[in-house]
């Protein structure tokens, strides 16, 4: 068992780098690994290269094939719809069915899913907690038939509450719903990544790996619930030390997992972020 490298697409996203480009960086580097975002239809940005998702109405074997090309597989990918009001269920719900069908095509086995930085207007965490549980029901319809993992990801007013998540999490107790753990987000809200990862640890199969500058963490820390990615490499931010403890802590339990590191898109920021994190892994 071993934790597994690799990153992120989106990290080119305020480069205006295309999906094609983040695939390649992520081979030069010879990443076992990557994820990607999916979009519901196209749009001029994309269709012009200078977005890094995928379009759910793309051929998903083709893009299975060009992965698989540069020598990695798909471990996630990313359709992060607000998924904890009823605007989750008017659009998230169908949005997450057809990335669980898009996922199985591209012979990937996790979609990843959150909800937003504020809760919707008037309405109370625990109506919020009610409607998730309406929302990820349907979705766990089609993750048990299509047998994807629908994934939780720590990116809002709810899911950053480790407390909301838990009960989430116990509410189903299904093998296809889990967490993809995301230590920048964490970090970002003013809880303890650690602990946060230590009171989910059963749940978690995926994360993302997001370092914090010194600068962003004392204007934003306990302000915000998540970032884009690391606009410093990572293992240069402030959460370093937490990520590295995670990372300990996850090789003491033999995890077997997969991460994403996240950080901006260059080609140097990745470098010096990758190779902190196999220092640390091993």
């Amino acid at each position: 068992m071993a934790i597994k490298i690799g990153m992120h697409t989106d990290n080119l996203r305020s480069l205006s780098g295309s999906f094609e480009a983040g695939v390649d960086l992520g081979a030069k580097f010879k990443m076992p690994h990557v994820e990607f975002g999916v979009i519901h239809g196209h749009y001029f940005i994309n269709s012009m290269g200078y977005d890094p998702s995928v379009s759910l109405w793309d051929n998903p074997l083709q893009v299975r094939r060009y992965v698989e090309s540069k020598g990695m597989y798909i471990s996630q990918i990313d359709g992060a719809y607000p998924m904890m009001g009823p605007e989750g269920a008017a659009y998230g719900i169908h949005y997450g069915r057809q990335a669980i069908r898009f996922a199985r095509e591209l012979g990937c086995r996790k979609l990843d899913t959150t909800d937003s930085a504020a809760l919707p207007r008037g309405i109370s965490k625990d109506e919020a907690f009610k409607q998730a549980v309406f929302n990820y029901g349907e979705l766990l319809k089609w993750a048990e038939d299509y047998k994807v993992i629908v994934n939780v990801e720590p990116h809002g007013a709810c899911t950053t509450d480790v407390q909301f998540m838990l009960k989430l999490m116990k509410h189903f107790e299904s093998e296809y719903l889990g967490v993809n753990m995301d230590t920048g987000n964490v970090f970002i809200s003013g809880s303890d990544p650690l602990e946060f990862v230590k009171t989910l640890q059963k749940y978690i199969n995926h994360s993302h790996i997001k370092d914090v500058s010194a600068a962003l963490a004392a204007a934003s820390r306990g302000e915000e619930t998540g970032i884009a990615v690391s606009e410093v490499y990572v293992g240069q931010g402030v959460n370093a030390p937490n990520i590295k403890k995670i990372l300990e802590y996850w090789k003491s339990l033999n995890w077997d997992g997969e991460v994403s590191l996240e950080c901006s898109g260059t080609e140097e920021n990745t470098r010096k972020s990758y190779e902190w994190l196999k220092a640390i892994c091993g």
